[in-house]
């Protein structure tokens, strides 16, 4: 049997064997394609492989894809001024711990941008276990402004580790700019466009639609974004971010696009780029001297620095205000993306490459039982 074939029917056993796994030992899905991956790669079933390569990547970019599907800028535009002072204060926070301990303990100016990371993604999951709990729900909102800061660090840290301190990265965060202030202008184009003309979005994304074009423009949309990106030299996460948004703010009456374009991803494309940063993480690498201390700590930094951000909750949320912490606290696509852009711009060595995947894997797991723990207690009493 060819390399090839062994490692498409090897993919296609992990994106199979994943779920049920995860239901078995209570984990996301997400550690354990991981963790399959790195250990088939440690076998020599999965490889360097340009194909293989791409799709992981497409899958990457599909994701923050669906993770701007959870931003409905018109909700954002209703939420009170008050809260989202207090959101912005939070992530005002994060940053400013995240300097203290990088410079206190003399760390590589990389965890600055590291450390204060926040992805709504795993929120998705705790509110389908725990339902609509007010701490969930703030953690969301709030979660999602800390989001889109965290894509736009990721872009101008991209920039930066692509041209370092010289003219061209100024150029590129000018078109960065430029880019946001267009898409503004556009978002406001298109409000008042299907405000004053609503059968637009009908007729756009009809209601009876035998032909799934709502998944066909919404792939139009995804992919014409990330050619912009391409041309502009920006990183197409953004992209593909802005993209999802889009959909989620001027399609919301196609209840049931978000859940179809989920199964679409979830399915098969995610989980690619999931086995993809596994395949790329030496598995014996655990057993190299201080690499699972050093995970250790930055999945307590992380930790410890959103605890004391998530005290200014502390009247809405009272004793759950930590919840909130905790659940910010497991950025594993966006971890796992700055590492990835970190190490192939020779910003990082593969030590902290393999530390910081593993502080992702870490993250979930601790912060996971942590909350589950809590809830459990809570219940009890």
């Amino acid at each position: 049997m060819s390399h090839e074939i062994l490692m498409i029917i090897s993919i296609s056993f992990i994106i199979f064997i994943s779920p049920l796994v995860s239901r078995l030992v209570k984990l996301p899905s997400v550690t354990i394609e991981i963790i399959l991956g790195s250990a088939l790669s440690l076998l020599g079933v999965l490889y360097h492989n340009k194909v293989f390569e791409l799709v992981a990547e497409l899958g990457f970019l599909y994701l923050m894809f669906l993770a701007g599907l959870e931003l409905d800028l018109k909700q954002i535009l209703t939420i009170p001024k008050t809260l989202i002072k207090k959101a912005l204060l939070y992530i005002v926070i994060l940053y400013a711990c995240s300097v203290f301990v990088t410079f206190y303990f003399s760390l590589a100016k990389i965890f600055i941008v590291v450390l204060p990371l926040i992805s709504v993604g795993l929120l998705a999951s705790l509110k389908k276990e725990f339902g609509e709990k007010e701490w969930i729900k703030l953690g969301i909102t709030v979660g999602l402004l800390g989001e889109i800061v965290s894509i736009i660090t990721l872009t101008a840290i991209s920039a930066w580790f692509k041209f370092g301190f010289s003219f061209s990265l100024f150029y590129t965060l000018f078109f960065f700019v430029l880019f946001i202030l267009i898409m503004a202008i556009f978002y406001k184009f298109f409000h008042s466009l299907i405000w004053w003309y609503p059968k637009i979005k009908t007729y756009l994304m009809p209601h009876d639609d035998v032909n799934e074009q709502d998944i066909r423009l919404s792939m139009a949309i995804f992919f014409i974004l990330i050619s912009v990106m391409i041309y502009l030299g920006l990183e197409l996460a953004l992209g593909a971010f802005v993209a999802g948004s889009f959909i989620s703010t001027f399609f919301e009456h196609n209840s049931r696009l978000p859940a179809k374009l989920e199964h679409f991803g979830f399915g098969w494309l995610v989980p690619i780029f999931f086995i993809s940063v596994g395949s790329s993480f030496d598995l014996s690498s655990i057993f190299q001297e201080n690499l699972f201390l050093s995970s250790l700590y930055i999945c307590f930094a992380m930790i410890f620095i959103r605890l004391i951000a998530s005290l200014i909750f502390l009247k809405e949320l009272k004793k759950n205000f930590f919840l909130l912490g905790l659940s910010h606290a497991m950025p594993l696509s966006l971890l796992i993306a700055i590492a990835t852009l970190a190490f192939q711009n020779k910003s990082i060595s593969s030590f902290y490459y393999y530390a910081f995947i593993q502080a992702s894997i870490l993250e979930v797991l601790i912060c996971m039982a942590l909350i589950k723990g809590f809830d459990f207690l809570y219940k009890e009493k």
